[in-house]
C-alpha cells in the first residue's frame, strides 16, 4: 500500500530524510511481530521495537515525555520523567499485551548484558486498545514475538527502505479516525540535524478526519452502522540526533499533539495520547551526566516545527499504507486509501 507522498500528499515544507522514517536517525531501527489469527480465535495484534542504541542500558539516551490525555499506559514513562533517560528500546503493542511484553524486554535485557541483574531495568512499553478487531480475551503475543521484533529493529538499522507501517506489530488490530489505523512514521531534516516521529494511531472519530487541510470526514457519507469502536489512543515517539536534553526532548514530544491536531485528534476522554521524546545527539552514563552541552531556547523551534510536519504525516502513512482489515465478530475497518478520498484531495 503507498505512502501518503508516493499518493502526491505532501505535509509541511521542510524536507524529509531518504526514508522519510525513524531509520533516518542513524543508529536507529524499527522491527514487528505481526500475529493475525482466524482459528481457533481471531488475532489482529503483534508487537513493535523501536531500536534506539544497542548500548542504551550503558549509555542511556536522553528522555522527556507528555501526555495530551491519560487514559493509557506506556511503562518507563515515570522514570524517563525523573532521570530524563531511556535505557531500553521502545516496545509498542496492545492493551492487554503489555504485561507480556514487558516481562519478555526484561530477559532480552538480561540476556544482552549482565549487569541488568546488579541494578535492574525499567523497558518502555506502550499500548493502544485494538480490541475492536483483535479478539482480546486471549494472551496472543508471545516472548518469541517480541524477541523476532526486536531482532528486526537490529537488522533494520542503516537500511535505505522505509520500515513496514500500516497494519503491522503493534498496528494490525489498530482504528485511527474511523478508518484502518496503525504504525505510521516520518522524518525532516532541519540544520542539519534529523527528526522523526513514530506513531501507533488508534484515535479520532470519523468525521473529524483532515488530510491536508481538507475535511474529508465531513465530506464522505456517513460509515455503515457498526458497533461502538473503543475511544482509541496513540503512543507517539520523537527519536532526534540533534543533542538535546531530557527537558528538550520532553517539550519536542509535546509538539506530537499539535500533528494529531492537524489530522483531526481532539483527544477524546476516554483516549490516551502518551508521547516519548529521544535524543541521541548527546549520550549520557548511568550517572546521568551529559556528553556535552544540549540546544535549548529559541534554537529549538526548528525542531519544534519538524516534530508537527512529522506527526501529521505519520499519521497518514499509517492510515494509507494499511489496507482494509477484518476482524472479530466480522468488525471492519476500511482503509483510506479507496477512490473517494482521492479524488477529494486531487
Amino acid at each position: 500500500m503507498p505512502r501518503a507522498r508516493e499518493l502526491g500528499i505532501r505535509v509541511g515544507v521542510l524536507p524529509t530524510g531518504p526514508t522519510n522514517s525513524v531509520l533516518d536517525v542513524a543508529g536507529v531501527g524499527l522491527g514487528h511481530a505481526t500475529v493475525w489469527r482466524d482459528d481457533p480465535v481471531v488475532a489482529r495484534t503483534g508487537v513493535s521495537c523501536l531500536l534506539l542504541a544497542e548500548d542504551a542500558y550503558r549509555r542511556p539516551v536522553p528522555a522527556g515525555g507528555a501526555v495530551l490525555n491519560g487514559a493509557g499506559e506506556c511503562t518507563g514513562f515515570i522514570t524517563a520523567a525523573e532521570w530524563a533517560a531511556a535505557e531500553t528500546p521502545v516496545y509498542l503493542t496492545s492493551t492487554m499485551q503489555l504485561g507480556r511484553v514487558y516481562d519478555a524486554a526484561c530477559q532480552i535485557e538480561l540476556d544482552r548484558d549482565g549487569g541488568v541483574a546488579d541494578d535492574v531495568v525499567i523497558p518502555v512499553v506502550g499500548e493502544c486498545d485494538d480490541s475492536f478487531l483483535n479478539d482480546c480475551r486471549r494472551m496472543h503475543v508471545t516472548s518469541s514475538d517480541v524477541v523476532a521484533a526486536h531482532d528486526a529493529a537490529l537488522a533494520s538499522r542503516g537500511s535505505s527502505s522505509a520500515p513496514d507501517e500500516g497494519a503491522v506489530g503493534a498496528g494490525t488490530g489498530m482504528t485511527c479516525l474511523g478508518f484502518k489505523g496503525g504504525i505510521g512514521t516520518s522524518s525532516r531534516v532541519v540544520g542539519g540535524h534529523t527528526v522523526a516521529v513514530l506513531l501507533l494511531t488508534n484515535f479520532g472519530a470519523r468525521e473529524d478526519l483532515v488530510v491536508i487541510g481538507v475535511p474529508v470526514g465531513r465530506r464522505l457519507p456517513p460509515a455503515p452502522s457498526a458497533p461502538a469502536r473503543p475511544a482509541g489512543s496513540c503512543i507517539g515517539l520523537v527519536v532526534t540526533d540533534a543533542p538535546v536534553d531530557g527537558a528538550a526532548c520532553a517539550r519536542l514530544a509535546r509538539r506530537v499533539g499539535l500533528g494529531l491536531a492537524r489530522a483531526g485528534s481532539v483527544a477524546h476522554h476516554g483516549s490516551g495520547e502518551i508521547f516519548l521524546g529521544l535524543g541521541l545527539g548527546l549520550r549520557m552514563d548511568r550517572e546521568q551526566a551529559l556528553d556535552d552541552t544540549p540546544l535549548g531556547g529559541r534554537a529549538l523551534d526548528p525542531l519544534f516545527a519538524a516534530v508537527v510536519e512529522a506527526a501529521e504525516e505519520a499519521v497518514l502513512n499509517s492510515m494509507f499504507t494499511a489496507p482494509t482489515t477484518v476482524g472479530r465478530d466480522g468488525n471492519t475497518s476500511e482503509s483510506l486509501h479507496s477512490p473517494d478520498v482521492l479524488a477529494m484531495l486531487a
